[in-house]
């Protein structure tokens, strides 16, 4: 067998997604890491952090005022 390099992935948007998740949660190997940044476009981190961030945020809030309210 022959050893052929494979096409570098083409960045997705799933794959930011799940960058993003691993981060949050903070449990993410250096090598995959490493190996998703490689292959993400940056601003599909950014857009994905901010509405994840932003998800987080209103999901206390409603917490919050659920506990509140009884």
């Amino acid at each position: 067998m022959t050893d052929t390099p494979q096409a570098p992935q083409k960045a997705s948007f799933v794959r930011s997604m799940k960058l993003v998740a691993w981060s949050m949660l903070g449990i993410r190997s250096r090598k995959g890491y490493q190996d998703d940044l490689a292959r993400v476009n940056p601003l599909h981190v950014v857009l994905v952090g901010l509405v994840s961030v932003l998800l987080l945020v209103l999901s206390l809030i409603a917490l919050v005022h659920w506990v509140v309210a009884k």
